[in-house]
């Protein structure tokens, strides 16, 4: 697990679920994905926004261009921007997953958690680790908000990502 490739295959996981959400969750009106449907995140808006904002803090850490954005506020309104704002960060992570090495991997980073404020310090490959499940756990809560309202996402198992067949 501590190889780079493992990270490039996540990255890509990530950006083919995102597509995917997205494009369902572009069909539903405005006012169903940001209404409280009593997700963790209230609404399929405000998981997506969590999902991105999640991932902007940990490439922030990891690529030392921190992101200051707070936890629980509002990011874009707006779901094409969102969704605009998604689509860039999934470019941005599979370029930088390219670029991992063993030795990187290894070392032990630092941070300060947005959630309770403690510094720790812990294997890299532990935090990356971290990030890549943090979006899938999330992902998950979406897709219980889509079949609730009808929505099919349709197969979300690694195994059929399509670049593993290429």
């Amino acid at each position: 697990m501590k190889t780079s490739s493992y990270y490039e295959t996540m990255a890509e996981y990530n950006q083919w679920m995102n597509q995917k959400l997205y494009g369902i969750c572009a069909e539903i009106p405005e006012e169903k994905r940001q209404e409280n449907l009593g997700a963790f995140f209230k609404s399929i808006h405000g998981t997506l926004e969590h999902i991105l904002y999640g991932d902007r803090v940990w490439m922030g850490r990891f690529t030392g261009q921190s992101f200051s954005g707070k936890l629980g506020h509002e990011l874009y309104s707006n779901f094409d921007e969102l969704r605009k704002e998604r689509e860039l960060m999934d470019g941005q992570i599979i370029e930088w997953s390219k670029t991992l090495s063993p030795e990187w991997l290894e070392q032990m980073f630092e941070y300060t958690s947005n959630v309770d404020g403690k510094t720790r310090v812990l294997p890299t490959w532990v935090l990356l680790t971290h990030m890549f499940n943090h979006q899938t756990h999330h992902r998950g809560q979406l897709t219980t908000l889509l079949h609730q309202l009808g929505y099919n996402p349709g197969i979300t198992d690694l195994p059929w990502l399509p670049s593993l067949y290429d």
